[in-house]
């Protein structure tokens, strides 16, 4: 029988397509890795093929924009938003409509083109996670800017225009509708219980045990109760935390031991799959101007996470007609095939 799921966080329904259930087996798609390209403008020598590096990670002795890097970030060469100007907030009508100003950074991972993050060592991963969080603080500290997403696109099928591994981050001058529903929710439920929704999840993932992928003691990986796609995982902290730039070095070294984990065991089990990750981590409240008790609870209700979504199935009418998805493989039945696999 098929089930209806609810999500809390992100208040919506999800079908259970149990009479669909299928195994990681049944799944096929092109393989995220790629081999060889053409030309690959993140490679080390075409440092000139690219905007300034406004963050790198380097060899001792390299000079900026040279080879001898190990963590490269620049400015996206055609940017989704651009850093300069004023938003100008304007009505047109019942519309609204502002500057498109915000800020579009790349970061090149590793020099190495077929190097991944489930390949690579745990130590470089740290570096890449130490980035991460250089650059969210950097960015947190222009007025303009109310969020910072860090995502990734893994394999073309899940947009990824170039093979070289890279991640994205975005500023907005404004906060993101799903980011906002699952800080509304946050903020509603610490409200009534004052205990933070996502700590309260993970307490009875862990009590439930099936939809556990990996735990230490740091970090848990599990398979959401209402998981939107086969094999979603949610990576959460053990120790509430809101923002993700205030994470210490050690506590990103563990970050990167779980992370890498998590993603080969996907790796093994859907041999190399598509997949997308972003970072949901606390805005900014330091914004001009300021909203009265914007977000005023953050320190308390909300709780970083990270959300992996391998695209192994497809979007279609159904789901862009209800805003409901169909998940043919129960997140139990993924958890247990994740956890399970010999890596």
């Amino acid at each position: 029988m098929p089930e209806l799921r609810h999500d809390p966080i992100q208040r919506r329904w999800i079908i259970i397509a149990t009479d669909r259930a299928r195994r990681p087996t049944d799944f096929t798609h092109e393989k995220a890795s790629v081999t060889s390209v053409s030309f690959d403008p993140f490679a080390p020598g075409n440092e000139d093929k690219t905007p300034p590096e406004v963050f790198a990670i380097r060899k001792k002795g390299s000079e900026p924009n040279t080879p001898g890097w190990k963590i490269r970030v620049v400015s996206n060469k055609f940017p989704a938003l651009k850093i300069e100007g004023d938003l100008d907030r304007e009505g047109v009508g019942l519309y609204d409509k502002m500057n498109g100003v915000g800020a579009h950074e790349v970061v090149i991972e590793t020099p190495e083109l077929t190097e991944t993050i489930a390949t690579m060592k745990e130590n470089h991963l740290a570096l890449v996670l130490k980035t991460y969080r250089e650059r969210l603080v950097d960015l947190m500290r222009d007025t303009r800017f109310r969020y910072i997403l860090i995502f990734k696109n893994h394999g073309s099928e899940a947009g990824a225009s170039l093979a070289h591994p890279h991640t994205q981050i975005i500023a907005t001058p404004i906060t993101p509708k799903i980011v906002a529903l699952e800080l509304e929710s946050a903020r509603a439920y610490y409200h009534i219980k004052e205990r933070c929704i996502f700590c309260d999840l993970m307490k009875q993932e862990l009590a439930d045990g099936s939809r556990i992928v990996l735990a230490n003691e740091h970090f848990v990986v599990y398979c959401p109760f209402a998981s939107r796609f086969p094999f979603e995982m949610m990576v959460l902290p053990r120790v509430h935390a809101h923002r993700f730039g205030e994470s210490s070095d050690e506590f990103l070294e563990h970050m990167a031991y779980t992370l890498k984990e998590a993603l080969t065991r996907l790796n093994v089990a859907l041999d190399d799959p598509p997949y997308n990750f972003m970072l949901h981590t606390a805005p900014n409240i330091n914004t001009e101007p300021r909203r009265a008790n914007y977000w005023e609870t953050l320190q308390y209700d909300w709780h970083w996470h990270l959300e992996i979504i391998p695209r192994v199935t497809k979007t279609a009418g159904f789901e862009w007609g209800t805003g409901f998805y169909i998940n043919p493989v129960p997140p139990e039945n993924a958890a247990k095939f994740l956890r399970e696999v010999d890596i």
